[in-house]
């Protein structure tokens, strides 16, 4: 049994997964426990419609080619490494708060919240990261918390083979929730 099958969606508001044992859920608790992200503070909200190549000059102190690393408001990871690594001998401040943007982006693409695709970011985080004394303000864990919601229902679709989602959390959560599973198992 699929990790989607159990998961109900329609007409299910409480995003819970089904099992012959009972309902359970991932929750805002299991987020901050498990990946020590905030789950209350600022929404973690951005612009969708900016000029994504000035925001990238601005606060990563260099732009991306419009189209091949810059695909709509999606910024290519391999990009990222390319051009932010590794850091230069005796940068200036600012040259080390543009590679702490770009390292966090990389988080949030490749841990936090990745797309299927696994190699592209949104730069509407970018657009958070312009105050780094800021992030730590944003509630990260609830935007983590309701992509996997959104990735698991839209696993439960047809013809669905991948998803984008943290990972980590739903194997975490797993281990830590249904251990019982995981134990009858092994004996």
């Amino acid at each position: 049994m699929g990790w989607s099958q159990p998961w109900l969606r329609d007409g299910d508001l409480k995003h819970t997964f089904h099992f012959p044992t009972g309902e359970c859920t991932i929750t805002l608790e299991d987020v901050a426990l498990q990946l020590g992200l905030r789950v209350d503070g600022l929404p973690v909200v951005g612009p969708t419609m900016f000029d994504w190549e000035e925001m990238c000059d601005t606060y990563l102190g260099i732009m991306p080619v419009k189209g091949e690393s810059l695909v709509g408001s999606m910024l290519k990871l391999k990009w990222l490494r390319d051009n932010m690594l590794p850091l230069p001998d005796d940068p200036t401040e600012e040259q080390v708060h543009a590679h702490c943007r770009a390292y966090i982006l990389g988080l949030i693409s490749g841990v936090l919240m990745p797309d299927k695709s696994g190699n592209k970011v949104h730069l509407m985080y970018l657009s958070l990261l312009t105050n780094l004394s800021r992030t730590r303000y944003y509630s990260w864990g609830s935007v983590c918390l309701s992509i996997l919601y959104r990735e698991l229902c839209k696993a439960t679709e047809v013809g669905t083979r991948t998803m984008g989602d943290c990972s980590s959390l739903l194997m975490s959560w797993a281990l830590y929730r249904m251990s019982y599973k995981v134990k009858s198992s092994i004996n």
